[in-house]
């Protein structure tokens, strides 16, 4: 078997340009997102063993994310690059009503991925195999792909987490229900957010929500409610925990950087709780800077945090 990092992501990295709230309207901020990207730097930054499948351009953007990876610990041995295809790019504005995503991505190298091309070889060498709906939402063949990664991961008995992030700008509300739905019955862990799930389930309270996930099948869900804190559930127990109160100035990359700090404790051998109170503080402090990437914490940073809470 492939010699495979613990955690295992798989989606769509973007190139980031964010916009900050103070700034003269003409001043953008590069960076790095994709949520499933995210995870993976958040995990590696809290000490996991974290990768990444994905394919990125031959363009600068592409070198850039390479570069990333590097620097940050997480494995990018099979991410492919695609001789004409482009990285995607994404955008991130602010106001009070929080902060706006607009994207180029359409035939990104992300989206042209196939399960012909899956690593799925690498999937089942892990312990955590991560994704989320955006990955399945940018393409039939991406959606297909992810459909084998989940297959892979399932046959090697790898334990799968998935996020709802729902991006309504890629596909039809009644087909996102029905997707997100069938792969929440085959996940180990839920990692939903409290307003998606609200457009996705009908339903308005977190408990209800936290139900209806265990019932499809998720044995363990960590609903993420922003500044209203974090209920987990499972079908002994669940618990919530308030948010950590911190100056927030940029909420981008918060719950990806919970995913991975979660994922990164449950593997350290965290009970659920335990794990949760952790990631909780870990995506409280990501919001104190600008972009998904750059305020993420590392380890010693939520200890300190958590010590003082």
């Amino acid at each position: 078997m492939t010699n495979s990092p613990d955690i295992v992501c798989f989606g769509e990295p973007l190139i980031e340009f964010n916009r900050p709230k103070e700034g003269d309207g003409r001043t953008w901020l590069q960076g790095f997102g994709g949520d499933s990207q995210n995870v993976a730097i958040a995990a590696a930054r809290q000490g996991a063993s974290a990768g990444y499948l994905t394919g990125v351009g031959q363009d600068w953007m592409g070198d850039a994310f390479l570069d990333l990876w590097k620097s940050e610990g997480v494995d990018a041995s099979r991410v492919t690059r695609h001789p004409s295809a482009p990285t995607g790019v994404s955008f991130v504005t602010h106001s009070a009503a929080g902060h706006k995503f607009d994207y180029l991505r359409k035939n990104s190298a992300a989206s042209l991925m196939t399960p012909e091309t899956l690593a799925a070889d690498y999937i089942a060498g892990a312990k955590f195999f991560h994704l989320s709906a955006i990955g399945q939402a940018i393409s039939d063949s991406a959606r297909q792909t992810c459909d084998a990664a989940i297959d892979a991961a399932c046959k090697a008995g790898v334990k799968v987490s998935y996020d709802t992030n729902l991006r309504l700008r890629l596909w039809d509300l009644d087909v996102a229900r029905k997707v997100i739905d069938a792969t929440i019955a085959r996940c180990d862990v839920a990692l939903p957010s409290l307003d998606d799930s609200q457009q996705l389930t009908g339903m308005q309270e977190p408990d209800a929500i936290a139900d209806y996930y265990l019932t499809l099948g998720a044995p363990l869900v960590a609903l993420k409610m922003g500044s209203e804190g974090v209920l987990v559930a499972s079908g002994r127990d669940r618990f919530r925990l308030l948010a950590h109160r911190v100056e927030a100035v940029d909420a981008t990359g918060a719950g990806d950087t919970f995913d991975g700090a979660f994922l990164a404790r449950l593997l350290a051998g965290d009970d659920p709780q335990t794990a949760a109170r952790y990631a909780n503080v870990a995506a409280a402090l990501s919001t104190m800077g600008y972009g998904a990437v750059a305020p993420m914490p590392r380890r010693a940073e939520v200890l300190k945090a958590l010590s003082r809470a």
